[in-house]
């Protein structure tokens, strides 16, 4: 399934790809595009932890969700989505992440992490045992509330600006002491105000394809 991507990155690259173990924390707008390219990729490993269920609110932008599998769990639905698409060995956590229980994913030893979920706690989780065993990874921040995904960018947390989640993250980090290069993909754009945060079915699929990009890009450089 991989020739045309071969043609552009050649064998020994795909291989690379082939024994890379990426783990996706959130597998929602963001996320689950991430997850569809990795596959797609060539990722012969991949980890998805997501605790929710697919809900109608969802189907305007998760590329899980089908007015078919309403209140199915994302990990069961997502997992039988990558066996329809490749031979990819899935491994499913359906549980929320935090301080507690993250150690629950690095049993896994992942090459890669990445944080596409909404809690600031879980981000800051993630973050600490990634530096902790110098496990690469990348952040998203807010991806609602926004309509612009050309002004999306990956940098390092100290250099974004605009994103309220983003500036929230970086306090904790100062008060908690946590430095080390923390790459994230933040907007910046400004968002609008919404209650509940509104969204659309480009923006964070834009993100999650940057995500996949910044990965696949830096394993064969």
């Amino acid at each position: 399934m991989l020739e045309r991507l071969e043609l552009l990155i050649q064998k020994e690259n795909i291989k690379k790809l082939n024994n890379l173990t990426v783990a996706v924390v959130g597998i929602g707008g963001v996320g689950g595009y991430t997850v569809e390219s990795l596959v797609r990729c060539g990722i012969k490993k991949i980890i998805i932890i997501d605790y929710d269920t697919i809900d109608i609110t969802n189907l305007n932008r998760q590329i899980i969700a089908t007015k078919n599998n309403i209140g199915h769990k994302k990990v069961d639905e997502f997992a039988k989505r990558i066996n329809e698409i490749s031979d990819t060995e899935v491994v499913k956590i359906d549980k929320f992440l935090d301080a507690s229980n993250i150690d629950i994913l690095f049993d896994y030893h992942p090459d890669y992490v990445v944080d596409a979920c909404d809690s600031i706690n879980t981000k800051v989780a993630i973050i600490k045992k990634c530096l902790e065993t110098n496990t690469k990874f990348i952040s998203c921040m807010g991806a609602g509330n926004r309509l612009n995904p050309q002004l999306f960018k990956i940098t390092d947390i100290t250099k974004t600006s605009y994103d309220p989640l983003a500036r929230k993250l970086r306090k904790i980090l100062k008060d908690e002491n946590i430095t080390g290069k923390i790459n994230v993909l933040y907007s910046m754009e400004q968002p609008i105000k919404s209650k509940p945060v509104a969204s659309n079915s480009f923006v964070p699929a834009v993100a999650g394809l940057l995500i996949t990009s910044h990965i696949v890009n830096e394993v064969i450089s």
